[in-house]
């Protein structure tokens, strides 16, 4: 028996959307104004800005269940992702985790999506990442991978790059 979603009328997924848009745009700006000038009032804004968006994708989910892409449209549900990466919340991850993880599976939600949620609530909890997406700021290295020598396929079975590639584009600044 499968999953009951609630049915969400398309003005309000639009609604959504946009609201998930707007609030991982300004996680952007306030991260890229307090990387600019780094201050204390900087790092504030940041920390008020993702727990204020942190609660707001909570009431989302609570109400709406994972906001998919078959919901509210590829670049929303990427925003939503953004700002669950960004929560304070380490419990509210790990619900979304296995949340993506079966919309994921049914096709609702990019498979990138939730390699990324995985591999952050793994490093979070102190254990090896899985398909290698966190990098540790310090080293600007992964953060330790299970079972590293299939690390490559595993990436490729979710659509993402090799290891490699990725590493390369982040030293380049893209």
């Amino acid at each position: 028996m499968g999953e009951v979603r609630p049915v969400v009328v398309p003005a309000l997924a639009a609604a959504l959307a946009r609201e998930l848009v707007r609030r991982a745009a300004e996680d952007r700006s306030v991260t890229r104004a307090a990387h600019r000038s780094p201050t204390q009032v900087a790092r504030r804004r940041i920390t008020e800005c993702r727990r204020g968006n942190a609660e707001a994708l909570k009431t989302i989910v609570k109400r709406h269940a994972w906001p998919t892409a078959d919901l509210v449209g590829a670049p929303a549900s990427t925003a939503a992702l953004m700002i669950l990466l960004h929560a304070p919340d380490l419990e509210f991850q790990l619900t979304c985790r296995d949340l993506i993880a079966q919309a994921t599976a049914d096709g609702r939600c990019p498979a990138p999506h939730h390699a990324y949620i995985a591999d952050h609530c793994a490093v979070e909890l102190g254990q090896p990442q899985f398909y290698g997406t966190r990098v540790d700021p310090a080293t600007f290295r992964p953060y330790p991978v299970r079972q590293p020598r299939t690390l490559d396929e595993r990436r490729e079975d979710v659509g993402l790059c090799p290891l490699d590639e990725q590493m390369r584009a982040l030293r380049l600044g893209g």
